[in-house]
Formats: structure tokens, C-alpha cells, sequence
């Protein structure tokens, strides 16, 4: 494991990051990483990164799943951080 997080947004939320690197590519995948981000409001998750073996590398974003382009274990972090932080601002306008 090279990381295992979980990041207060508010009283309401937060994003748990589970980071591991593999010996080997899981199916689906072309790099040693497996990973599970996932950003909660309200107890609900609204925002997930993850690349189950088979899947490989996808995002959901409240309903909507799309792949996902890993280019690093940075990237990906800041590519998740950056989307919980604009749904999180999104839902505080609204």
C-alpha cells in the first residue's frame, strides 16, 4: 500500500484515497496500480475513481461512468482532488 488517506472537505464530507502498487498490471490496465478514490456527501458517493480488475481505469461522477486516462499515481490524485473540489463547490452554489 503507498497510500490510504481520507481528506475532511466538510462536517458533510470527505474523499478516502487507497492507493497500492501491484507487482503486475491488473487486467485491463497497462500500469502496477490499483486504485479507490471515492468522494462522500452526505453518505452518498459522489465522486469515484477506481480500476477494478477487467474495468480498468474509469471515473464515476454522480451517475455517469467514462473511462479514465492514467498517465500517474500524481496525476491521478490531482485529477480526482480537482473534480470532488468542483462538485463539492457545485453543490454549495445550488
Amino acid at each position: 500500500m503507498l497510500l490510504r488517506e481520507r481528506i475532511p472537505f466538510s462536517e458533510d464530507s470527505f474523499a478516502e484515497l487507497v492507493l497500492w502498487q501491484l507487482p503486475s498490471p491488473l487486467a485491463g490496465s497497462a500500469h502496477a496500480f490499483k486504485y479507490r478514490l471515492a468522494f462522500v456527501k452526505d453518505g452518498v458517493c459522489v465522486v469515484r475513481f477506481d480500476n477494478e480488475a477487467g474495468k480498468g481505469d474509469h471515473r464515476h461522477v454522480r451517475d455517469e461512468e467514462a473511462p479514465y486516462a492514467f498517465v500517474s499515481p500524481e496525476k491521478l490524485i490531482e485529477d480526482f482532488l480537482r473534480e470532488a473540489r468542483s462538485i463539492d463547490d457545485e453543490d454549495r452554489d445550488s
